[in-house]
């Protein structure tokens, strides 16, 4: 009995990892393992994955995103700093991908939040820069896994890419301000006092050598992200093989759960397109319906891996891309960027994450059923 009440007290904790070995459990009954299986994995944003969690656990540990929180604690009333801290997402979002500027505006949005004691407006919040990174992302090529499969594979120039996507762009951005200014309505001018004990007034300067380390550590990662380089294993084992020398212990506050969700939904989405009975079926359901085929689709893979699957079999290459954007705003599993957004906060709040889901879903589907009808009829112009 004990030993059930931790099964389910940990699956409660973390709901997605069962999940996510499940799915690729099933998937293997489907498809029964490969060679072909393993190399489809995306092992580099496996890889990335890894290094940004890593890094970014060193640079809580060394306080490096002290100057940008005494900045964002400058704005006092609690709607500036929100309207901060998601279009700060929303931008970063179309340069250093959608992951990225989640794992590093979320923490920074708790911290802040919590430290003036508005904790109720943490999960809309989280919420909404999830929305801001799955709907700024799309306007560039590089801003998420999707779009950089499709922009590749289509031949399309860059500029066109973002002349295309624009329109959704600009009206993703108004409807977030809208969002954020129907959560404040109550206290438009609610002030945000924040504690200077927050964070260090002045970081050591013996450990100015490790901050130094550790921005490189980033600007690499970030590197090896938007350069699309074919080296990224070697920068990736030699990132690795530096953070073991210089600080090891940081490897140890990695988060490995949402590396193995990530693993897992990899597993599965391969398993799924390898199978030729399941691929014949995607072939006669997609072509003609791409927009709501890969919204549909992605909720069961996610968006990323749907997009490898779905490609061949669209007739419409914007429609399909439209919708692999559009599909983060339904569930969690839609977008992985979503999931990351998750394992942040519940590893700051254990045993929440139930109504992370809730908040999420919510918030989430009202923005989707607002802009699901405009992306559809804009869909239908050709890439």
């Amino acid at each position: 009995m004990q030993t059930l009440r931790k099964i389910f007290g940990y699956i409660k904790k973390e709901p997605m990892l069962p999940v996510a070995i499940a799915a690729a459990l099933i998937s293997l009954l489907i498809t029964p393992p490969s060679a072909r299986a393993l190399r489809d994995i995306d092992w580099r944003t496996l890889a990335t994955l890894f290094l940004m969690l890593t890094v970014l656990e060193g640079f809580k540990k060394e306080n490096i995103f002290a100057p940008l929180l005494r900045l964002a604690s400058k704005l006092r009333f609690s709607i500036g700093l929100a309207l901060f801290l998601v279009f700060s997402v929303f931008f970063t979002s179309m340069f250093v991908t959608n992951d990225v500027s989640l794992i590093i505006f979320v923490p920074i949005t708790i911290i802040l939040f919590r430290a003036a004691g508005k904790e109720h407006y943490i999960l809309p919040l989280l919420a909404l820069e999830n929305i801001a990174a799955v709907r700024g992302s799309l306007l560039t090529p590089f801003g998420s896994p999707q779009n950089l499969y499709i922009f590749g594979q289509s031949g399309v120039s860059a500029l066109r890419f973002i002349r295309y996507m624009l329109p959704l762009c600009v009206i993703s951005g108004v409807l977030l301000a809208v969002f954020i200014i129907f959560l404040f309505r109550r206290g438009p001018k609610e002030r945000m006092d924040i504690p200077e004990d927050t964070f260090p007034s002045r970081l050591p300067a013996e450990r100015r050598v490790h901050r130094v380390i550790y921005l490189l550590l980033f600007a690499a990662v970030i590197f090896m992200i938007v350069s699309r380089t074919e080296y990224w294993l070697y920068i990736a084992g030699a990132l690795t093989v530096i953070i073991l020398i210089f600080d090891i212990k940081v490897l140890l506050r990695c988060d490995y759960v949402l590396i193995v969700t990530f693993f897992c939904f990899f597993v599965f989405s391969s398993s799924v397109a390898a199978n030729e009975t399941v691929a014949g079926f995607l072939s006669k359901i997609i072509a003609g319906h791409e927009y709501v085929g890969s919204i549909a689709v992605s909720q069961v893979i996610s968006n990323v891996p749907a997009a490898i699957v779905l490609y061949p079999f669209a007739v419409n290459r914007g429609a399909l891309l439209y919708g692999l954007d559009s599909a983060g705003l339904v569930t969690i599993i839609g977008s992985l960027a979503s999931v990351i957004n998750y394992r942040i906060y519940v590893r700051e709040y254990p045993g929440k994450g139930m109504s992370f889901i809730k908040t999420f879903t919510l918030i989430s589907v009202i923005f989707f059923l607002i802009v699901a009808l405009p992306g559809y009829f804009i869909s239908q112009t050709p890439l």
